[in-house]
């Protein structure tokens, strides 16, 4: 049997980075991936996919030093079912719709912006006011 899945998209939020008990290493983003199309009616719509994504090991120290949010990358993994549905990861919003989370085991993560994008992305975030932690912002573009 074999799966896998690549991803090319943006970090919604700076990667949080933490060790197990056995002092393993594993870092957590979450990457939007987008798509515009036009529709039966001609109008434009543009769809975002969220994709919780986990690293672990050197690429998890890795990803957590270079990432920040709103870099570009690839990401090359396995998706994770939800144990209950065997499908992705429902959960209720605040409002009290359900959504949904797809959830990957990265096995490759590939650094698609530039050094000085990456920079700019490091420089911005240090000027930036702090903002709350974001619940699972899979209504909103946040870069």
């Amino acid at each position: 049997m074999f799966q896998r899945i690549i991803i090319v998209g943006n970090l919604g939020r700076d990667p949080e980075l933490r060790y197990t008990p056995s002092g393993t290493p594993v870092t957590n983003f979450s990457v939007a991936t987008n798509r515009t199309y036009t529709n039966a009616q001609g109008e434009q719509v543009k769809e975002t996919i969220w994709f919780r994504v986990s690293a672990w090991g050197k690429t998890a120290e890795t990803t957590n030093q270079y990432l920040r949010k709103g870099s570009r990358v690839l990401v090359e993994g396995r998706l994770i079912a939800d144990p209950n549905t065997g499908g992705p990861r429902l959960w209720t919003r605040q409002d009290g719709t359900v959504g949904t989370s797809f959830e990957v085991r990265a096995i490759t993560v590939r650094f698609l912006s530039s050094r000085e994008e990456a920079e700019a992305l490091a420089q911005s975030a240090s000027d930036a006011a702090p903002v709350d932690d974001l619940p699972a912002a899979e209504d909103e573009i946040p870069f």
